[in-house]
């Protein structure tokens, strides 16, 4: 039997790959890909022998910032980072979930001083699985589910 690829390759870019199964599009959204003229390519709940099923986006011609692989470290910390140049894998990173988080995500307390006033957001990760992050101003813990992120 003859192996097929179901997603075509890419010659320069950036692959997230072993991403949540079913968390594709929030990557999407989080990292303002949809709001891009860039290609882009999403398999989900693909087969895979690592995690069962999986999702993957590739980019072409664009290479992530470290506050989108931190953003996608949040919402999968299984992903995968892979930059891709002139068809060939040139750096492999798996995504990892910072120790502190500013800027990014939005306190969900509306009586914390970062809602009422323009300061920059900055949490603290309490723990890693299942992930739940403090905000340094009001104190309060969330869950990944509960925060929202900043635009």
């Amino acid at each position: 039997m003859k192996e097929q690829l179901k997603v075509d390759p890419i010659k320069n870019g950036t692959v997230i790959d072993h991403i949540t199964a079913g968390k594709a599009l929030t990557v999407i959204d989080i990292i303002n890909l949809n709001k891009s003229n860039s290609e882009v390519m999403i398999g989900m709940y693909l087969n895979s022998h690592k995690m069962g099923k999986k999702d993957i986006i590739k980019i072409e011609d664009r290479e992530l910032s470290q506050d989108e692989v931190n953003k996608i470290a949040l919402i999968s910390p299984t992903a995968t980072t892979i930059i891709i140049n002139d068809y060939k894998v040139v750096r492999k990173v798996p995504v990892e979930i910072p120790d502190r988080i500013e800027g990014m995500i939005i306190c969900p307390n509306p009586k914390c001083v970062t809602t009422t006033e323009k300061i920059k957001t900055k949490f603290e990760v309490a723990q890693r699985s299942p992930l739940q992050v403090r905000c340094e101003y009001c104190e309060k813990k969330y869950g990944i589910d509960e925060i929202k992120f900043s635009v």
